[in-house]
């Protein structure tokens, strides 16, 4: 349950849906990684619409409907309307900003504890729920200060109440869609139409999950395909028999966080064994789960399913022989890719992946880039932008670690300071 002083209150919500349905399953994820309490009322025949609504049948009923605490109801919601609804949704209060972050992951939300607290005027900025990747994760063990491991939503929810209590100003639903570097300002123009003016900014919009892009996938995306754990989703895999593609910690702890729920979990892994970078106490865990098979060298080539996914083509690598296997949940953990095409038309390097380069990793024998302009050469975690900084997973040659990217997040805000005083 939330509580804080930003605005928004506790919250109870009730969610009523069909069990398939994409836009119910958005909203309940989004709920889900907000730690915002809600009760899911999944509803089939026109008796159920009766008993939990008091209206006649379904089809004349817009799903999802979204109740909030006051009794107020919203039928056939977007996103936005039931996060505005909520208090999430507000516009810039400040006309500039000492610092500007995007992304609130563990490196966004870090910078922002770090910045607001020693007296920076800052704003945090994030499209969509608070917790970046590892908001999506279902038990984080080893963090440190977390013995008994921690939720992620749980872990972002506590971060975020610290940021605000430091005076942070969050805006959700908001996005950053066009930046322009000069007067030494980061001047953004905002999905919604609005402005962002601030004297330095720190980019921490980590990765989107990759994509199998296969056929189908659009379309039973919530409806039985999910990218990363679904932790909003685990509950309902009772007596179900369930996939997970991916040989990473985030895959690993999907599985293990499934196989309390479902009948079985199948974990399905591209190479001869599980990823290298995955933690040796997780694939111990995996390895001995009664209600777990790992199938090596493996891929995913279809997906099919009428109005939901009803079964999955797993092809073997070395043979390429292919088989289908009947499924109604696939989860995806198949690592991320970038989110940095806003930088596609400023003087931000990036890698050939798309990640953005820093620091020292943006010399080339000694020299900065030809786009720099000052004498000095770019500080540790500064882009080939003045003043504009760049922390956890979205930073070239970054370690995929929620610590390393909470780190970076403050070591960035220490890199502000120092930039904001040459430019006072």
């Amino acid at each position: 349950m939330r509580s804080e002083s930003n605005g928004v209150q506790a919250q109870v919500v009730r969610l009523f849906g069909h069990r398939d349905s994409a836009e119910a399953w958005e909203i309940r994820d989004f709920l889900k990684r907000s730690v915002v309490e809600f009760q899911w009322v999944e509803l089939a025949t026109d008796e159920d619409c009766r008993a939990a609504l008091g209206l006649p049948n379904l089809a004349n009923v817009r799903l999802p409907v979204v109740e909030l605490p006051g009794g107020e109801r919203l039928f056939g919601p977007s996103l936005r309307d039931v996060a505005a609804r909520l208090g999430f949704v507000t516009k810039p209060k400040l006309r500039e900003y000492d610092l500007s972050i995007y992304g609130a992951g563990p490196a966004g939300l870090s910078a922002a504890v770090y910045a607001a607290s020693e007296g920076l005027r800052t704003v945090l900025i994030e499209r969509s729920a608070v917790g970046g990747q590892a908001g999506t994760t279902s038990m984080i063990e080893n963090y440190m200060g977390f013995p008994e491991g921690i939720n992620g939503a749980d872990l972002a929810e506590r971060a975020r109440q610290q940021a605000v209590k430091f005076g942070v100003e969050l805006l959700m639903m908001q996005e950053g869609v066009k930046s322009e570097f000069h007067d030494s300002r980061i001047w953004t123009d905002l999905a919604d139409g609005g402005k962002m003016v601030a004297r330095a900014n720190i980019c921490a919009t980590g990765v989107e999950w990759r994509r199998l892009n296969l056929p189908n996938e659009d379309r039973l995306l919530g409806r039985g395909l999910y990218y990363g754990a679904g932790a909003s989703e685990a509950p309902f895999c009772a007596g179900e028999d369930v996939f997970v593609i991916g040989g990473g910690n985030s895959a690993g702890q999907a599985v293990m966080h499934l196989a309390t729920h479902a009948r079985s979990v199948t974990m399905l892994v591209r190479d001869k064994a599980l990823a290298a970078s995955m933690s040796q106490y997780l694939s111990d865990r995996i390895l001995a789960e009664p209600n777990v098979q790992v199938r090596y060298e493996v891929e995913i080539t279809g997906l099919e399913g009428e109005n939901a996914l009803q079964r999955i083509e797993v092809t073997s690598r070395s043979n390429k022989t292919s088989e289908w296997a009947s499924t109604p949940r696939l989860f995806v953990a198949i690592g991320g890719v970038p989110n940095t095409d806003w930088a596609i038309d400023t003087t931000i390097i990036r890698d050939p992946g798309g990640y953005l380069v820093t620091g020292p990793d943006l010399l080339k024998e000694g020299r900065a880039p030809e786009c720099w302009p000052l004498q000095r050469t770019p500080y540790y975690l500064e882009t080939s932008v003045p003043g504009s900084f760049a922390a956890g997973d979205v930073r070239h040659r970054s370690i995929k670690r929620v610590a390393t990217a909470a780190g970076e997040g403050a070591m960035a805000v220490a890199f502000v300071h120092r930039y904001l005083g040459e430019t006072a």
